[in-house]
């Protein structure tokens, strides 16, 4: 089974100055491809700071555990085998 997605695009637009296009163009760069894949990584960025906020929303009232804690249990588990 195969899962297809389609992602719909929309056209971004730009102006940057002629000498700004000439220097990108002469040095080989592809410009298009060069702002969609940094507009591409911004958008990741963004969604992973909106993520990151979100599980601090969760976690800012979850008491941390005492001192001490994680090893009395492994010990505890080791113990009752």
């Amino acid at each position: 089974m195969f899962l297809l997605t389609f992602t719909m695009r929309t056209v971004v637009s730009v102006r940057i100055s002629e000498e700004v296009r000439k220097i990108l163009k002469e040095s080989g760069l592809d410009i298009n491809e060069e702002v969609r894949r940094y507009l591409e990584e911004l958008a990741w960025k963004v969604k992973i700071r909106k993520f990151i906020a979100k599980w601090d929303e969760v976690l800012k009232d979850v008491v941390p555990s005492e001192k001490g804690f994680s090893e009395r249990s492994v010990r505890e588990d080791r113990e009752s085998h």
